[in-house]
């Protein structure tokens, strides 16, 4: 059996602080607190192998850090935390909430460092230990110039690990509808579904935020790079089918034959399979560029 790092289980309680907080002074966010807590306590999960690698009071950035949720915990747990968070279209009314956030965590004294630029204005200070973003490099600007400069904030050996949709399977997540080959066509099938999402505080802006990124987008950006080598992980898929089983916030927020789908996998077992299935083929990228220079601990983790 797997053995659960303690202080993944200790999210939890800094997710029921900032939960009563905001409770108290805004209850009508906490819908939306919800969402954010269950994507931060999934992506502390999911860093767990990456975080696990770092020495203690190691340089750790986080990209497009939203409401602050992890970059705080991360922050708790003794790590030298960076939000880097410009809250682009799309996102506006993350504003009150985040505040509310880091009022808290300020409070307490585990507030990161937030810098308020978009990504391809981070700079070339080689310090980060570590960095890492869910689901945000489906929003950048650009890619190209997105993914240099966080290669260029790393210190040798230093890893950027990022999790994302795959543009390249035909299904849209944020809006739950097909791909039909381009943004623009689709856009044109399914506009009055994009456009009309009731779920969304400006879905005309989340959806002009998508680049369509994919596997093979990312592997001609890091050919670009001196000194990166990109490395893709293919379990993600597993064990987010295995969520939409078990976790009925994240389910849904899914299409009802995904949820399905998700269930009739994990009853069955069937889930496990999905991990043979090519990374440039699933519907979530989960990928880790390494900078070059790996010694130590960073390269035991590369070899593991």
């Amino acid at each position: 059996m797997a053995v659960v790092d303690k202080r993944v289980q200790d999210i939890d309680v800094w997710l029921g602080m900032a939960r009563e907080h905001i409770g108290k002074l805004h209850p009508e966010q906490l819908p939306l607190f919800d969402v954010f807590a269950a994507e931060a306590n999934f992506g502390r999960q999911w860093l767990n192998d990456s975080l696990a690698a770092l020495q203690p009071g190691a340089n750790v950035l986080e990209v497009g850090a939203g409401l602050m949720l992890l970059a705080c915990q991360l922050r708790r747990e003794g790590y030298v935390v960076t939000a880097l968070e410009p809250l682009g279209e799309g996102f506006s009314a993350f504003n009150q909430v985040q505040i509310l956030v880091l009022e808290l965590a300020r409070a307490h004294g585990f507030a990161p460092e937030v810098r308020v630029v978009p990504v391809e204005s981070l700079g070339d200070e080689a310090r980060f230990d570590l960095a890492y973003s869910v689901n945000v490099m489906e929003h950048v600007g650009n890619i190209d110039a997105a993914l240099a400069a966080i290669a260029a904030a790393l210190v040798p050996g230093g890893r950027y690990r990022f999790t994302c949709p795959n543009y390249r399977f035909p299904y849209e997540p944020h809006f739950n509808i097909p791909t039909l080959f381009s943004k623009r066509l689709t856009e044109r099938v399914f506009g009055t579904r994009i456009f009309g999402n009731q779920r969304m505080d400006d879905p005309a802006g989340v959806w002009r935020s998508l680049n369509w990124i994919d596997v093979g987008r990312v592997r001609r950006s890091c050919a670009a790079i001196q000194g990166v080598m990109p490395y893709f992980r293919r379990d993600l898929l597993v064990k987010t089918l295995a969520r939409l089983a078990r976790d009925r916030e994240f389910a849904s927020r899914r299409a009802a034959w995904m949820r399905g789908l998700g269930k009739f996998l994990a009853a069955t077992g069937i889930h496990r399979l999905a991990g043979m299935i090519p990374a440039g083929l699933q519907p979530i990228i989960d990928c880790e560029l390494v900078k070059t220079g790996a010694t130590g601990a960073h390269a035991r983790y590369l070899q593991s």
